[in-house]
């Protein structure tokens, strides 16, 4: 994998000004940048909409199909919540400076059938370092030649429709991802040279035995074993769970990038991209609903994604707060900060972008998507 380099030279008193800022609000205020008591109730509470639903039924208590339904559907809700709101900071190293207490906080990914290790190398080393880059951001190169999330990905004709048939995608999202997804992206990782020897690779594919037998078990099986009613109800119940969940977690993370305004950046031929990395985080990302305190507090702020992108290794619940320091800065340096004012409006934006995308021929050089 060919790694690009970011310009050092442009635009470098923006980033100065602005990391200067944000550190200046923690001293004056006299707080830290990980997580606080607010946090700890979160995460709590994100472990207990999991898991006690499922804890019911593993007991085989629940005697009604329908609320067996009603308690995956719950369930659906602390998937999304955990994921968004508790693993994505520890995993990012912002829960806390301990570093065996991030690890284990990101463990709770794997208690969801997922993992971890590979969501690292996704997320925090392609994604966080490469955002809306064709060819290195895989958020947005598809796994699908179905869906078309960037405009130098080939475009099919079937794109055109990609607006309306893209939910079905996000519905499955966690299903794809507790079953395949891990296994593929531990081969994909091997030959891009992210995970780099053969044992490390069968290391790796052999931890993801147990994280899947484990997750099954509790969250499939042994309901199935004690239910006094047809399986087809548990199975029905558990897709539904994934259904709500994939969409949540699908949905929350493409509002950020493939939205109206956003930039598709290329690396020259020299494999750099023009702008300071800071700048580029600006330019590839958009906020959300930020008076929404609900949203923010539910979608592990990441209603503030241009936050987030900037500064991972601070805790999400003080992104409201420094989010006026990030637009104010923005502002004094004629920098972008883009931000839609509602959760629908953003959804709208979305759906147009994918709409435009659809319709969009394959490009070679870089392009902004407006609507």
């Amino acid at each position: 994998m060919k790694h690009l380099k970011f310009s050092q030279t442009v635009e470098q008193e923006f980033s100065k000004a602005l990391k200067r800022r944000v550190n200046l609000y923690f001293k004056l205020n006299k707080a830290h940048k990980r997580a606080n008591a607010q946090m700890v109730f979160k995460t709590v509470a994100m472990l207990l909409i999991y898991t006690a639903p499922l804890a019911l039924l593993n007991l085989g208590v629940i005697t009604s199909p329908l609320v067996t339904i009603l308690l995956y559907l719950v369930s659906g809700f602390g998937i999304a919540g955990i994921g968004m709101g508790v693993m994505h900071d520890a995993n990012h190293g912002a829960y806390t400076k301990r570093s065996w207490l991030n690890r284990t906080l990101s463990y709770t990914l794997d208690y969801l059938g997922c993992s971890s290790q590979m969501w690292k190398l996704q997320h925090n080393v392609l994604h966080h370092t490469y955002t809306n880059i064709h060819g290195h951001d895989e958020d947005i190169d598809a796994p699908l030649f179905l869906l078309r999330f960037s405009p130098y990905s080939k475009s099919y004709k079937i794109h055109r429709f990609q607006h309306y048939y893209v939910w079905f995608f996000y519905g499955i999202l966690t299903l794809y991802w507790i079953t395949v997804k891990d296994f593929k992206k531990a081969g994909d990782y091997r030959k891009m040279g992210l995970i780099q020897t053969k044992r490390e690779y069968r290391m790796r594919l052999m931890k993801l035995v147990p994280v899947k037998v484990f997750y099954f078990t509790y969250a499939l099986i042994i309901p199935m074993m004690v239910a006094p009613f047809s399986v087809y109800w548990i199975l029905l119940g558990f897709a539904l769970m994934h259904v709500l969940a994939g969409i949540l977690l699908s949905v929350v993370f493409q509002l950020a990038h493939v939205m109206p305004d956003m930039q598709f950046p290329q690396p020259d031929e020299e494999e750099k991209i023009a702008e300071n990395w800071y700048t580029h985080q600006l330019q590839t990302t958009s906020n959300f609903s930020p008076k929404n305190r609900f949203l923010f507090w539910y979608l592990g702020g990441l209603t503030n994604q241009i936050e987030h992108h900037l500064f991972p290794n601070i805790c999400h619940v003080h992104y409201r707060n420094i989010s006026r320091i990030v637009a104010r800065t923005a502002r004094d340096f004629q920098v972008p900060y883009y931000v839609n004012k509602t959760f629908f409006a953003a959804v709208s934006g979305h759906v147009k972008t994918l709409r435009v995308l659809g319709r969009m021929k394959t490009l070679q050089c870089s392009i902004k998507i407006t609507q």
